[in-house]
């Protein structure tokens, strides 16, 4: 198997985060977001990770180096934005004939069994993964009929489908499946000035091609502040996990604490983490993500993210109030 992992793109809705790291080394749950999804993809036994990159393509070559130094990794520039379907393609002298291809986009931390794909696809030509959701008005979905795929609509205006594209895609036949982009590409098929996944899987539905879409067991985006927050929170259940140094501390759980933390006089939790280097005093956090190297002092935070290195340092307040008085102090 083949792994295809675009992640380009300047992650607009993260910044400030982004300003000065790519997207997917953004952390949540003590870990960057490209670390969850790899270590998602390790029992695979992947025979190439092949990564579609932009100017910050440095840092995630590094950071696999760093993190997965056994992983056979390549890495290809995408110096036209033309959108994901064009940065898949662009891997298309990587993929051999015989090679089955997964496709992970890197907004989404998802949990699922990968070790049925060949089963789920052993009377069909892919895997479309899926979620059903609520709000099916902001996604791409898929309508299906007797267990295929039988259209795609994005963002629809009526429930003609609940089960929401989740950037997770598995084909039988990775080399077919370039051809089929390559046409795409060719024929100009674009929406918007980008070319998009969906124009060809609905290509390969119209030559008779067999799609499925399996439900994924969650899906976590990390593709806004508040919803890195939501995934912070949810991957912590369970794991309450102190490994720094703590002093006159209170623990909520879950908590995350990496080795290399100092907390002194501290209320943390639930859900938070804290990143090796950092060192919280005298403050009450709740909810928040304090990245490496970072230093909270005097402070009450609540749905906070902070990024590396960050210094945010308060002072306790004089005050001289009469009787009766009201004061709400509200950050």
């Amino acid at each position: 198997m083949k792994v295809i992992l675009p992640v380009a793109g300047k992650g607009t809705r993260l910044r400030p985060h982004t300003h000065t790291k790519a997207k997917s080394l953004v952390h949540v749950a003590g870990k960057t977001v490209l670390e969850h999804i790899i270590s998602r993809l390790v029992p695979l036994a992947v025979a190439e990770y092949i990564f579609i990159i932009d100017e910050n393509g440095s840092q995630i070559q590094n950071f696999m180096n760093e993190k997965f130094p056994t992983l056979t990794c390549s890495f290809i520039t995408q110096n036209e934005r033309k959108g994901p379907a064009h940065a898949v393609w662009l891997a298309d002298s990587h993929i051999s004939a015989g090679d089955d291809l997964l496709i992970v986009f890197n907004d989404t931390i998802f949990e699922a069994n990968l070790g049925r794909i060949a089963r789920l696809c052993s009377d069909c030509d892919g895997l479309i993964y899926s979620k059903e959701v609520d709000d099916y008005q902001r996604f791409g979905v898929n309508v299906v009929d007797d267990e295929c795929i039988v259209n795609m609509i994005e963002k629809p205006d009526t429930p003609i489908s609940r089960l929401a594209q989740v950037g997770l895609y598995y084909l039988k036949d990775g080399k077919r499946f370039m051809s089929y982009l390559a046409d795409t590409i060719n024929d100009g098929d674009m929406v918007k000035g980008e070319f998009y996944l969906p124009a060809v899987f609905m290509r390969m539905i119209k030559d008779g091609c067999r799609l499925k879409a399996p439900e994924i067991d969650a899906w976590l985006d990390c593709g806004k502040p508040e919803t890195i927050l939501e995934t912070n929170a949810h991957l912590l259940k369970g794991r309450h996990h102190i490994h720094g140094d703590a002093y006159n501390c209170v623990f909520i759980e879950p908590v995350h604490i990496e080795r290399g933390v100092t907390l002194r006089d501290c209320v943390l939790g639930p859900n938070v983490s804290v990143a090796a280097g950092s060192i919280v005093e005298r403050s009450i956090i709740r909810n928040s993500i304090i990245n490496g190297s970072s230093v909270v002092r005097n402070m009450v935070l609540n749905d906070t993210i902070l990024g590396d290195s960050v210094h945010l340092i308060s002072s306790a307040r004089k005050m001289n109030i009469g009787d009766h008085s009201l004061i709400e102090m509200q950050g």
